[in-house]
């Protein structure tokens, strides 16, 4: 079960922390990748580990962002693999504040990075599946799309990752005809490299060791098996669904 070989999987926001995990939990399991973000060094450094797993890997920059940036990067992608099979949307970024103290720029920058870009990036990947009449489409929002919090102030975030998950719900039923999948993953508290600083304070552990259930923070590779789950043909029935890893947070 949940073998990928012959299967292209693309992944934003690949150069570091989840996206870089489970592109690599993708290529265990045989899927060729396309891995993107902005640091175009650091994707080639990480191509060629993907390589030495024994599947191929094309490292693109790209600003998900900017849409001429992401349609000439899914034109590049078909071009070299001519097919598109798995889209995980990944990349993302967060200008913290409250509603209070949350400034215009900040606001548009955060839904610019976390929820239209988002948008973006599956317009442009998602004409292949249709072509191929084939696809999934995974969408990485969290459980601050589903909750409030009394640990940080991130109305923006909150907002962003909420809008995922119904974006996921509109695009798993559009695309449906197409024998398409859409499905989101919300990650709890993992450690990365963008959640580390906040995450090793002592207020922010306490938080947690009341507030998840298994009272520890997600482990390196822990959200590699709903990924590859979602990306299998094992999961052609499940779409438009929210999957929570986050150690029973939501549940409590």
């Amino acid at each position: 079960m949940f073998d990928l070989h012959g299967r292209v999987a693309v992944v934003t926001g690949a150069s570091s922390g989840l996206g870089l995990q489970m592109a690599k939990g993708f290529a265990k399991q045989g899927a060729d990748l396309v891995i993107m973000a902005r640091r175009i060094e650091r994707l080639e450094k990480i191509a060629d580990d993907i390589r030495a797993m024994g599947v191929r890997c094309l490292p693109l920059q790209c600003d998900v962002t900017d849409t001429d940036a992401v349609n000439k990067a899914a034109e590049e992608a078909f071009k070299f693999y001519g097919q598109i099979d798995i889209l995980v949307n990944n990349a993302g970024a967060s200008k913290n504040a409250g509603v209070l103290d949350m400034t215009d720029e900040d606001w548009k920058f955060t839904l610019d990075a976390d929820l239209t870009s988002v948008f973006k990036v599956t317009r442009a990947f998602a004409k292949y599946m249709v072509q191929k009449k084939h696809g999934r489409i995974i969408n990485i929002a969290s459980i601050y799309g589903q909750v409030g919090n009394t640990a940080m102030d991130t109305v923006a975030y909150h907002s962003s990752k909420g809008g995922v998950i119904n974006f996921t719900r509109a695009v798993a039923a559009e695309l449906a005809k197409y024998n398409i999948t859409c499905n989101t993953i919300s990650p709890g508290y993992f450690e990365t490299e963008l959640t580390a600083d906040t995450l090793r304070t002592e207020a922010f552990t306490k938080f947690m060791e009341v507030s998840v259930p298994l009272g520890r923070y997600g482990r390196e590779g822990e959200l590699n098996a709903a990924a590859v789950f979602l990306a299998s043909d094992e999961a052609s029935y499940i779409t438009g669904q929210n999957i929570k890893v986050d150690g029973g947070y939501t549940s409590v």
